[in-house]
């Protein structure tokens, strides 16, 4: 049974930084991508980035770092220079590397940017 399991959200100012941890289990690193989605009040949910390729949405390019401890079997999302567009929820999941439907996906832990 694949688990995501999210942590590290909460209040940051504007400017600030958070980061957030996806704790996995019951799926090997390598044969998963997990990617970092988020979804904000009345949008609709949007990509943030992937550990394949370290791809990274626009929006966050050169802000928002992606990493991952194979041994702990764990991804992070590092969040720098916070702006108020980047409240949303953030949701862990995980694909197949030969699929490119996300299958399971976390609970999403709350980010709110003040200005």
């Amino acid at each position: 049974q694949v688990q995501l399991v999210e942590s590290g959200g909460g209040l940051v100012q504007a400017g600030g930084s958070l980061r957030l941890s996806c704790a996995t289990s019951g799926l090997t690193f390598s044969s998963w991508v997990l990617g970092w989605f988020r979804q904000a009040p009345g949008k609709e949910r949007e990509f943030v980035g992937t550990t394949r390729g370290t791809q990274y949405a626009d929006s966050v390019k050169g802000r928002f770092t992606i990493s991952t401890d194979s041994a702990k079997k764990t991804v992070y999302l590092q969040m720098n220079s916070l702006e108020s567009e980047d409240t949303a929820v953030y949701y862990c999941a995980a694909r197949q590397v030969y699929r490119t439907e996300y299958t399971f996906w976390g609970q999403g832990t709350q980010v709110t940017v003040s200005s």
